[in-house]
């Protein structure tokens, strides 16, 4: 059986196990819904990453944890002992990433409509480095500066126009997209003039995020050629280097066995190849080269496990398999039909023989996927998700006041508790 993650695995018993660890023993232990993670997994795929620019780009070059794909405290302790960099997107992550240890140098804020408070509370705390997104926010960070009497290190998010072949729902980089200021119009240079101009702002560098899931290098390698070309413009028009070049993510992942997916070694490769080329046409210094992956770190080594409730068969027509969680822990294929591998962890050697379609438990005509392949399976029998590990839990919500489940991980073959089981107590806490 071809598993589509390297931390799965099947024991002499036929049952399926992450980390070494049996996966019926853990949803024994910790009863389910149940989020699995496998810390080897996530530290393998953090020094793939690393390990590849080093190899791959003489210059000074740093890899960010891009934490909306999985964030709690110990996934912050993770990054830091794989010596990384982090970027959150909102306040809230910022807190966690704290309160986890993270030093405040290592982080750079994303977001493209930060608060006032959560930009006071970057600037108060020090952070590496805040992503403006627009002018406006330049002009508030200008301002929050001046009001804290410091000067904050930033990063222009730009839009290089580039257009990936993936979901309409997750392309990020085209001109049409709230995110970032387009080069294309002029408003991108017009964006540097302002930064250069205003108080308690020290323009670093550029950054950009074409997508996520993108199979292909040469969106990735179009856009490295954008941005060291502007970087060469901004150079040439206002006599200001621009110090660091932050590409963001995107790298595909596999979800589904006959997935092919790019190395991380070639990914990277073929960004840091086309880099150092534009640089050398345009006669630039090689910038400080930043790169964010998020679900390429954590999404192979999480696995979501469920009891089934109930099997429907609509005669001729489709086999609905209940289970005890839904769109209120996986929203994605509701969002945009994101699919997965599914099998029966205490019978993961017998053959799928049998088709379903996945139903959640909320009252809402909710999936989690269609026409799956899956062994025989009754009501009672454990169900696993494969390659859960991104934007699952960090997607959750309390729908329908459903708590969300806990996260355990998996850590040298012992299980712990990185996050614990919500109770109705706790959906309930902030009531009045």
């Amino acid at each position: 059986m071809s598993l589509v993650s390297g931390c799965l695995g099947i024991n002499s018993a036929g049952r399926l196990t992450i980390g070494g660890v049996d996966v019926t023993e853990l949803a024994k232990e910790f009863e389910t819904p149940l989020y699995i993670m496998d810390e080897g997994q996530i530290r393998q795929n953090c020094r793939a990453f690393s390990e590849a620019m080093a190899a791959s780009y003489p210059g000074n070059w740093a890899v960010a944890y891009a934490s909306k794909a999985f964030a709690c405290k110990h996934m912050y302790r993770v990054i830091q002992e794989e010596d990384m960099l982090t970027d959150v997107a909102s306040g809230g992550e910022l807190f966690t990433a704290l309160g986890g240890g993270l030093p405040p140098e290592s982080i750079i804020f994303h977001g493209n409509n930060k608060t006032d408070e959560e930009l006071r509370y970057a600037v108060k705390t020090g952070i590496r480095r805040v992503v403006a997104n627009g002018t406006e926010e330049l002009r508030r960070i200008s301002r929050i500066a001046g009001e804290s009497g410091r000067t904050v290190s930033v990063s222009l998010r730009l839009s290089p126009g580039i257009e990936p072949d993936t979901f309409s729902a997750v392309q990020t980089g085209q001109l049409d997209s709230k995110f970032g200021i387009p080069i294309e119009t002029g408003d991108a240079m017009e964006a540097v003039r302002l930064a250069l101009s205003l108080d308690g702002v020290e323009l670093q560098g550029i950054h950009c995020h074409i997508g996520s899931q993108i199979f292909d290098t040469r969106p990735f390698t179009m856009t490295a050629e954008v941005m060291v070309s502007f970087m060469a413009k901004v150079r040439d028009e206002l006599s200001f280097s621009l110090k660091e070049l932050n590409l963001g993510g995107g790298y595909a992942v596999r979800y589904l066995p006959d997935q092919e997916v790019l190395s991380i070694s070639d990914y990277v490769g073929a960004i840091t190849k086309t880099v150092q080329d534009t640089a050398k046409r345009h006669g630039l210094p090689l910038p400080e080269l930043v790169i964010e992956p998020g679900r390429a770190i954590v999404a192979d080594a999480g696995i979501t496990v469920y009891t089934v409730g109930s099997v429907k068969e609509i005669l001729g027509v489709r086999t609905y398999l209940s289970v005890d969680g839904g769109m209120t822990d996986n929203p994605r294929y509701m969002l945009y039909g994101a699919e997965y591998d599914i099998l029966l962890p205490a019978r993961a050697l017998e053959s799928k023989t049998q088709t379903v379609t996945l139903a959640g438990r909320c009252c809402e005509n909710e999936l989690l996927g269609v026409d799956m392949p899956i062994q025989p399976v009754k009501a009672g029998d454990l169900l696993a998700v494969l390659n859960t590990g991104a934007y699952n839990y960090s997607m959750a919500s309390n729908y329908n006041r459903v708590p969300r489940p806990p996260v355990v991980m998996v850590r040298e073959g012992k299980p712990f508790l990185a996050v614990r089981r919500e109770t109705w107590d706790d959906v309930a806490r902030l009531d009045n």
